[in-house]
């Protein structure tokens, strides 16, 4: 497995000075500098290394009690804050798929849709094509059927577009995968309950619902030859994806709008799993580790933004971390 993050640009400047400018003023500067310093500068800078600090005994204990929420949740529902919901994916690519597909990709501000032509170990990947949308700021805060009334209408534009290199298998319906990076609860590849919303969105009318009858139902709405056929989290979309191309991937790890974690479990490990859907002894579980709180070592600044959050005490690992809020901290 491999994960790859990237991170800003690190720019250096450089100042010039005018040759026609004396000395005397950076050296004022300088002194201005020193002289605030010795006024309390230093123990602020201290105390704020040591309260961003992160030492290996303090990285164990998170870890400990991250293995210990784990454990927790795969035992029971309800047991930790890491739901560790089953995402009812137990195969996995082999690379031999052949065909076009659609996707669909919620998971924050943006949504994506996209289409691609696999061509199996032979070609792999023919073509892709996808375009972003930005969901505007009112419907975050919507009805649930204009949430899903807008994102239909950008799908059925997009499909609209299909041409080229792209091709539906004769005698093939349309079928699209829902990748719906929110907490649900799974009751089949087909099927999920909205636990809450998150990350800023605070839609009315979902909560409880399937949310794949109400894409589905937003397409038949507009009279769309599409339908819903796998409904995943964005982390096990992109284990899937991953898999396609390297048959030792295990774990998928999310970081942007939010962060959060899938992985490949034995399905013996997992004792809340009463009724088995298949005999594949593996399946693959989503953490929502932004939920995890247990042991992480926070500061005030921190502390002060979840307090001003919209929901304070929860996703408080998923807090600091989304490229959304870091500026803020």
């Amino acid at each position: 497995m491999s994960v790859t993050v990237s991170s800003p640009a690190v720019r250096s400047f450089h100042v010039s000075r005018s040759p026609h400018k004396t000395i005397s003023r950076p050296r004022v500067i300088m002194s201005a500098v020193r002289s605030t310093d010795s006024l309390g500068v230093a123990p602020i800078l201290t105390k704020l290394q040591k309260d961003c600090a992160t030492p290996l005994p303090v990285l164990r204990h998170v870890a400990d009690a991250m293995a210990d929420d784990m454990r927790a949740g795969l035992a029971v529902d309800g047991g930790s804050d890491l739901k560790m919901i089953l995402s009812y994916v137990d195969t996995l690519p082999t690379g031999n798929e052949k065909g076009l597909f659609y996707a669909l990709d919620l998971g924050g501000t943006n949504f994506r849709v996209l289409r691609v032509q696999l061509g199996g170990k032979e070609e792999r990947v023919v073509a892709t094509e996808f375009e972003q949308v930005s969901i505007p700021p009112e419907l975050m805060f919507a009805t649930s059927e204009e949430l899903f009334d807008f994102i239909a209408s950008a799908l059925g534009k997009f499909a609209q577009k299909e041409g080229g290199n792209f091709e539906l298998q004769q005698g093939r319906a349309r079928e699209i995968g829902f990748t719906f990076s929110f907490p649900v609860k799974q009751t089949s590849i087909r099927t999920g309950i909205l636990i809450k919303w998150t990350k800023g969105f605070a839609v009315s009318g979902t909560a409880g619902k399937d949310v794949v009858a109400c894409l589905n139902e937003a397409m038949e709405r507009r009279g769309m030859d599409m339908q819903v056929s796998a409904l995943v989290n964005d982390t096990v979309g992109t284990l899937a994806g991953a898999r396609y191309w390297d048959d030792d991937a295990m774990v998928a790890v999310i970081l942007g709008t939010g962060t959060n974690a899938c992985y490949v479990e034995r399905v013996d490990a997992i004792p809340k799993l009463t009724k088995r859907m298949s005999k594949s002894p593996i399946t693959i579980v989503n953490t929502e580790w932004g939920a995890f709180s247990n042991g992480l070592p926070l500061t005030e600044f921190d502390r002060e933004m979840d307090a001003e959050s919209i929901n304070p005490g929860e996703q408080v690992l998923k807090r600091p971390s989304p490229v959304c809020t870091l500026g803020k901290l």
